[in-house]
């Protein structure tokens, strides 16, 4: 019987064996936020005549991701809503009120993906779940993978950019820009380090 059974697991270790050289293994990174190395940044039309932009300063998150098998990729990113920064005191702090972010209430915004799928070893498309202020939509958005390889600490990076346009009345910011301000432009520029 012992036999038997030993000889089921061998068999059992040898396609183990066979088969997983095949199997792409996604690897994870840590998105690199020490180092600065990655950004989530907006710009939104002001009045129509020109662009305001602004920055998320503080924000983490992390992703999996294997060029051999990219559609298994996933990534997870954390905003910190009060960190906004237009690089104007005042109209952040206005930013942060109730009339828009609400931060006091709502301190995170979340990105998480349910899938991802790339047209070509560069080009591709995230669907996940985005919330803001509370309230979930699900959204999708291009990505373009920017570059992948060593870095001079001995280290494997990957990088990706996304922008993604978000309807401001879904989030429920309700307070009237004017027509041409209807849409918030998120950038979501992503390096990470393999762990």
């Amino acid at each position: 019987m012992k036999k038997q059974i030993l000889a089921v697991a061998i068999t059992a270790s040898s396609l183990f064996t066979a088969v997983a050289p095949n199997v792409a293994q996604a690897a994870d990174y840590n998105i690199d936020v020490a180092g600065a190395h990655a950004s989530v940044q907006f710009k939104i039309k002001h009045l129509g005549y020109s662009w305001l932009l602004g920055r998320f300063n503080t924000f983490d998150g992390d992703f999996s991701y294997d060029a051999k098998s990219p559609n298994a990729s996933q990534i997870n990113l954390i905003i910190d809503t009060a960190s906004l920064d237009s690089n104007h005191a005042e109209r952040d702090k206005h930013l942060k009120s109730d009339d828009f972010l609400d931060v006091k209430k709502f301190p995170k915004a979340k990105f998480r993906s349910q899938s991802i799928k790339f047209s070509d070893d560069t080009n591709g498309m995230v669907t996940g779940l985005f919330t803001l202020k509370g309230i979930t939509k699900t959204i999708t958005f291009p990505i373009t993978k920017v570059g992948e390889g060593a870095d001079p600490w001995g280290g494997h990076r990957v990088g990706f950019t996304g922008e993604a346009s978000l309807k401001l009345t879904d989030y429920g910011i309700t307070t009237d820009l004017g027509p041409a301000s209807v849409y918030v432009d998120m950038t979501f520029n992503i390096e990470g380090v393999r762990l």
